[in-house]
């Protein structure tokens, strides 16, 4: 995976980080089909962590990224984008996902490919399946234009091949068809619970599917015992969670969120009392008694956008 790499490719990296720096106006022509694609205006970046290999291109869209140095646990990121009112998925038939959420924003969808590119695993609850059943979890499906540029930063990093994708059923009420687990385009893991397993081999199961059955009570699978799977299965450092909120909060609840990157779209989208609209985390309370604070490291704007970036402690 990413961070474990030959000798060579260990050394290749090291050189790059040497030459590489932060660029404000790369002469290169933008690829294709993203020359009309603004670029999101720095506001505020962090200084900290190593300067990523970015191609002229991404760098002209997004601007500098870094990223903390690899240490011996995995570090973990998550990226969702969220009205101003706090609402993260309508959850109407036909209008559950993101893209209602960010008015189907090609900036937001341009660094949710710039973060799959760079991760080893993206991991996903199996809601995110119901929103959109064709869906495969790499930077050239959300966002295509940029499939080169993506492949070529991967390559740089001394990755091989997509991420991992992790998609968590407790149920295992998982359609093995569906191209995450069918098309061969990605390895995936579904980490699920015994009865869940049981449930999965009875269908046909593809050579790219494992299965990892977790053991508890009840079809609540932790967020430690995620993490804890796709390190047997992975030797990647880097690891992103795209949800969905109540996945996402466990892994608050048990402080495994080490940044938190928020795009605030400027929807108003309005809930009722009993409104079902799911907000950035569900199932979990922390405030007043024990908030989850995060320190800001990051802002960039794209238009009326906010590209946000926290990080937690």
């Amino acid at each position: 995976m990413a961070w474990r790499r030959e000798a060579a490719s260990a050394t290749k990296w090291s050189r790059l980080n040497t030459i590489i720096s932060c660029p404000t106006s790369p002469n290169s022509l933008p690829q294709r089909g993203t020359r009309t694609l603004a670029s999101l205006k720095t506001l505020f970046e962090t200084k900290r962590g190593t300067v990523l290999p970015l191609t002229p291109n991404l760098a002209r869209l997004y601007g500098c990224l870094r990223m903390p140095r690899p240490c011996a646990r995995p570090h973990v990121i998550s990226n969702f984008v969220t009205t101003l009112d706090g609402i993260v998925s309508l959850q109407a038939k036909g209008h559950s996902g993101g893209g209602d959420i960010s008015g189907f924003n090609a900036q937001d969808r341009m660094v949710m490919g710039l973060l799959r590119a760079i991760a080893d695993v993206v991991i996903v609850g199996s809601g995110a399946l119901d929103a959109d059943r064709r869906h495969v979890w790499t930077a050239e499906m959300i966002f295509p234009e940029l499939a080169a540029a993506y492949r070529q930063l991967s390559d740089a990093m001394g990755k091989r091949g997509t991420p991992l994708n992790v998609v968590v059923s407790g149920s295992g009420r998982i359609d093995l068809r569906l191209p995450v687990f069918a098309s061969g385009t990605v390895s995936a893991l579904i980490v699920t619970t015994a009865p869940g397993a049981k449930r999965l081999r009875k269908q046909s199961v593809p050579d790219s599917v494992e299965i990892r059955a977790i053991r508890g009570s009840g079809g609540a699978i932790p967020a430690a015992a995620i993490l804890d799977a796709v390190c047997r299965v992975s030797a990647g450092k880097l690891i992103l969670v795209e949800g969905g909120p109540r996945l996402l909060g466990d892994f608050y609840a048990q402080r495994l969120i080490d940044e938190q990157f928020l795009t605030l779209a400027p929807q108003i989208a309005g809930r009722e009392v009993s409104d079902v609209r799911l907000s950035l985390v569900m199932g979990k309370t922390f405030a007043p008694r024990d908030a989850r604070w995060g320190t800001l490291i990051d802002v960039r704007r794209g238009k009326s956008h906010l590209f946000l970036r926290y990080a937690f402690p």
